[in-house]
């Protein structure tokens, strides 16, 4: 969401919010796209999660990516983990990324509730995710544990 190339389409979602502006700038922003670390190309066919226990994700023509998702996401944590990261600010309604709702399965543009992939598993593992529609509370948690001693 910084302007890299990595949706499935080829393109990107920017975000031009200052205080995420002035974070890149300072280096603060640690990124990673975890279906490109998973192994996954871009542009790529959309996905979708069709079963979630135990997961299952497939492209429109019926192509199995979980083992992608399913590295990619453990990827993101070990790079969370690497770099002893706060919180993750993932993109909404991705099939890896999503923190809240994801779409079904069908490819209609239907949301469901649920995570993503990668989004779970940082979730699981106590790092605090938020979309793009919640910067307002990423903002507030960032504020709030840098007035935490460490």
């Amino acid at each position: 969401m910084l302007g890299d190339n990595v949706r499935y389409d080829g393109g990107n979602h920017l975000i031009k919010h200052p205080i995420i502006q002035r974070w890149k700038q300072e280096g603060r922003l640690v990124t990673i796209c975890p279906e490109i670390a998973g192994g996954l190309p871009t542009p790529r066919p959309p996905a979708e999660t069709q079963c979630k226990f135990p997961i299952f994700i497939t492209t429109r023509d019926g192509n199995d990516v979980t083992p992608e998702f399913l590295t990619g996401a453990e990827k993101a944590l070990e790079m969370a983990r690497r770099e002893n990261v706060a919180c993750a600010l993932m993109k909404a309604k991705s099939p890896s990324c999503g923190n809240k709702r994801i779409y079904d399965g069908n490819f209609t543009n239907t949301l469901i509730e649920g995570s993503g992939v990668a989004a779970a598993e940082l979730i699981r593992n106590g790092i605090p995710v938020f979309s793009e529609k919640e910067l307002d509370d990423l903002f507030a948690f960032i504020e709030d544990s840098e007035k935490i001693p460490a």
